[in-house]
């Protein structure tokens, strides 16, 4: 089965990207999907939520400069179908050194390669920065599709023009050619105010073929989750917001045509 990478990118932070990422992946492997995280966020949120301890060396620091390979920093977590690249620190130093390198923004794309052709995983699903830097970009090159978390707030529209308008670029651009906007998750959504419910509206209807039917929910048990190292399934797994990930994951999996041996 061939294997399909998703990058998970917004440059505004705070929008509930590495949540969706995290939980996205864990409710994947429930589906006997068998899925990687690559947390390319230096400050490491997702290795955290996962419940793996920051380790000098196991990021892919060293193979984005040519040093290694990142078959050796897969790690395993809780779920059997699912693994991680974790990040640490240093990988806020590979902004600057992938700059000086040739075929800059095709660095991540080489890197991962042997992983996807490897037979190992259904799907890879990549945690960016929350700006559009050297590793975000390098990421956008790397995927099949950009999955857009995105905030029922006004101001998260501008960031959502934003974002397309660089995905554009880097079609244009040859980068890139393939890359498309795999589907828009609208995150912390309050069922309560009049603004969440606009927001989504107005999303549905200019991008209704990418937005998903599933809305994250805001609460507080999906905020709690990652400071103590669990998903949203081990901390509160019959919560709210376990139930929407649960479905978003469904959704992804139709969409993408995942399911392993047709398992629901």
């Amino acid at each position: 089965m061939a294997c399909t990478v998703f990058t998970i990118a917004n440059q505004k932070g705070g929008v509930g990207k590495t949540t969706t990422a995290v939980n996205l992946a864990a409710a994947l492997a429930e589906r006997k999907i068998h899925t990687l995280v690559v947390d390319l966020d230096p400050q490491a949120n997702a290795t955290s939520a996962l419940g793996v301890e920051k380790r000098e060396g196991r990021s892919l620091y060293g193979p984005l400069r040519g040093e290694g390979s990142a078959f050796e920093m897969l790690t395993p977590t809780a779920w059997p179908q699912l693994a991680l690249i974790p990040s640490e620190v240093d990988l806020a130093a590979i902004e600057i050194e992938l700059a000086q390198q040739e075929n800059y923004l095709m660095r991540l794309r080489s890197v991962l390669e042997p992983i996807r052709s490897s037979g190992g995983y259904r799907a890879i699903i990549i945690d960016c920065p929350p700006a559009l830097g050297m590793l975000s970009m390098n990421s956008l090159a790397a995927a099949d599709h950009l999955l857009i978390a995105l905030q029922c707030e006004y101001m998260a529209l501008e960031g959502l023009g934003q974002i397309l308008k660089v995905v554009e670029r880097l079609r244009q651009a040859g980068v890139n050619p393939t890359l498309d906007v795999g589907g828009i998750v609208m995150t912390m959504f309050d069922s309560r105010t009049n603004l969440s419910k606009q927001v989504v509206d107005e999303v549905r209807q200019h991008l209704s073929n990418k937005i998903f039917q599933t809305v994250i929910p805001r609460t507080v048990r999906l905020s709690e989750a990652p400071s103590f190292g669990q998903t949203i399934f081990a901390y509160d797994r019959h919560g709210p917001g376990a139930t929407a990930y649960h479905s978003l994951a469904k959704e992804v999996a139709e969409r993408f045509g995942l399911e392993a041996n047709g398992t629901a």
